[in-house]
């Protein structure tokens, strides 16, 4: 039987999930599109072949030909669409952040343990990256020894909005980081400094953290989001033993005029297009089956990421190191 979804949010996040399952993942439907421009969401649903369109998510989440969601919509709505559906029983797959206040972060995890069960996966797609998995894998079968140091940085051509800022490059970009380091290295933060250098114009100058584990090592991430010359991700695992890095992909390289380029995406969604059908495919079994993936991210992962983050902007703030007071991980979600 196929899994009957409704997509809520029919922006650039919510246009690609669905794609992704309508196109290339057999099994599911998309049943309902749902959105608060309905020429949008119309556009949305034709292309996808979903009868329904609707704009309140809350009648769309509890509609009895909807098996599962997808929450793709803005930021803030994220942690009440995902107690919706805890509250009507439904599995979602929720996009990053869950919130970017661990607080109400908290209270999504207090309605889930209620519930008895898990119900999110969240949207960090990261995990399901064959780059990140075979780093994870060189450190998990010893091959890298103890782990030290890893060196992340992200960069994209510029800022997504004009009200933009440097603390939104450590709520809105620096999550996934927080999130797949957390992943890697098996570890938990306990501290974080955060710094940034001066440009010589008006734009949003990089974001440059260093994130101290309570197994004392140590995560650096650079976040620019004005590099100017495309989507670039990167990532090198130092350890007693030996190092492993990331080869960024690339499908050609041009020779011609005495040089040669590779070229770089515009936007994250071309580096991670497998990452994220990956992450779908195994949303869908977490449905039919309810077995939740040993690898996706959960509620409680959701809140790992924001209390990280809310530390790393009073770091930036207050030029110092914060502390990261995260509160002990329930039993309920140990073991994933």
């Amino acid at each position: 039987m196929s899994v009957r979804l409704a997509v809520i949010g029919a922006g650039v996040m919510g246009s690609d999930h669905a794609r992704i399952f309508a196109a290339e993942l057999p099994g599911a439907t998309i049943q309902v599109v749902c959105d608060a421009a309905e020429a949008r969401a119309r556009h949305l649903a034709d292309s996808t072949g979903a009868p329904h369109v609707l704009a309140d998510p809350e009648i769309a989440i509890r509609r009895a030909d909807v098996d599962a969601v997808i929450v793709a919509s803005p930021d803030f709505t994220h942690a009440p669409l995902s107690l919706a559906c805890i509250g009507a029983g439904k599995p979602v797959l929720c996009e990053k952040p869950l919130s970017q206040s661990s607080q109400e972060c908290l209270r999504v995890i207090e309605d889930e343990m209620a519930a008895g069960r898990r119900f999110i996966q969240l949207g960090f797609m990261r995990r399901f990256d064959r780059s990140y998995a075979e780093m994870k894998a060189a450190l998990d079968q010893g091959h890298l020894g103890r782990a030290l140091v890893m060196h992340n940085f992200h960069r994209n051509m510029e800022t997504p909005a004009s009200d933009f800022i440097g603390a939104m490059a450590i709520t809105n970009s620096a999550p996934h980081e927080f999130d797949v380091a957390r992943f890697v290295l098996g570890a938990e933060f306990e501290a974080i400094s955060a710094f940034q250098p001066r440009r010589s114009d008006a734009k949003v100058a990089p974001v440059v953290m260093v994130l101290e584990t309570e197994d004392g090592q140590l995560v650096n991430i650079e976040i620019n989001n004005n590099a100017a010359y495309g989507y670039d991700v990167r990532a090198e695992l130092v350890g007693e033993l030996g190092a492993i890095s990331m080869n960024a992909p690339s499908h050609s390289k041009l020779d011609a005029n005495l040089r040669q380029t590779v070229g770089y995406d515009a936007d994250w969604r071309g580096r991670y297009a497998e990452a994220y059908r990956r992450q779908n495919r195994a949303f869908l079994t977490f449905v039919r089956t309810g077995e939740f993936s040993a690898i996706a991210a959960d509620a409680w992962d959701g809140y790992c990421a924001a209390i990280v983050g809310e530390a790393g902007v009073r770091a930036l703030i207050e030029k110092r190191r914060v502390a990261v007071d995260m509160t002990a991980q329930p039993t309920f979600y140990r073991g994933n």
